[in-house]
C-alpha cells in the first residue's frame, strides 16, 4: 500500500508507540510542522504518579498541535527554553503531571493571574515549583511525534479522538473511554488550593 492510502490513525499510533525521544534532546528530533504526539514513561515512574496496575507500554497522554509541535509540545507544556516563564497555568498535561506529583514534588496550586486570580480550574504553581515540575519532567519523560502528512487531507482531532478511544491514555480528560477519576480528584485538590491562595 502507498504511504499516502495506509489510514493515518494507524501510522500515528506506529509513530507515537514510543518510547520517543528524552525531552532534553527532542529539539533534535521533532518538526515545526502540526501533528501528534505522545508521552512516554518508564513503568517506576507511573508508579510515582500512583498509576499502578496500569499498562505502562501505552501513553501516559496524547495530545495534538494544529500549528507547530515545537511551539506547542516543547515550549508551552516541557518547557525547554530554560527561562521560559511558568506554563502551568497554559498547559493542562503539565496540570495532570503537577496533581499527580504535588505530594512528591512539594507542589502547590496557585491562581494563573495573581492580580486577578480566577478560572482557579486552570491553576498555576509558583515559579520555584514549576522548575521542578520541568526538571523531573525532563529527567522522567520522553516523547513521540508523529506528523501530520503533507498535502493529505485529513482532520487531527478525528486521528486523535481514534487513538485515545483505543489507547486510553490515563492522562487524557476526554474523548477517553474511562477518565481517570483519580486524576479528576487530584486535579480538584490543586484548583481548590488556588481559590484559597491569598
Amino acid at each position: 500500500m502507498h504511504p499516502s492510502e495506509m489510514d493515518p490513525a494507524v501510522e500515528a499510533m506506529s509513530a507515537l508507540a514510543g518510547p520517543g525521544h528524552k525531552i532534553s534532546d527532542a529539539t533534535d528530533h521533532i518538526p515545526n510542522a502540526p501533528g501528534l504526539y505522545a508521552v512516554h514513561a518508564e513503568p517506576h515512574t507511573w508508579r510515582t504518579l500512583g498509576l499502578e496496575g496500569h499498562d505502562p507500554k501505552r501513553p501516559l497522554y496524547v495530545g495534538k498541535s494544529e500549528d507547530d509541535l515545537v511551539t506547542r509540545d516543547l515550549k508551552t507544556h516541557f518547557a525547554i527554553e530554560r527561562g521560559d516563564r511558568s506554563t502551568t497555568g497554559s498547559s493542562t498535561v503539565r496540570r495532570s503531571f503537577a496533581a499527580l506529583l504535588r505530594e512528591p514534588l512539594e507542589l502547590r496550586g496557585v491562581p494563573r493571574n495573581k492580580s486577578k486570580p480566577g478560572h482557579f480550574s486552570n491553576y498555576a504553581l509558583e515559579k520555584d515549583a514549576d522548575e521542578r515540575l520541568t526538571d523531573w519532567m525532563h529527567k522522567h519523560l520522553t516523547i513521540a511525534v508523529w506528523r501530520k502528512p503533507a498535502g493529505v487531507d485529513l482532520i487531527l482531532t478525528e486521528v486523535e479522538k481514534r487513538i485515545l478511544r483505543q489507547w486510553g491514555p490515563p492522562l487524557n480528560l476526554t474523548h477517553v473511554p474511562a477518565p481517570l477519576q483519580q486524576l479528576r480528584s487530584a486535579r480538584a485538590v490543586m484548583a481548590a488550593e488556588a481559590r484559597s491562595w491569598t
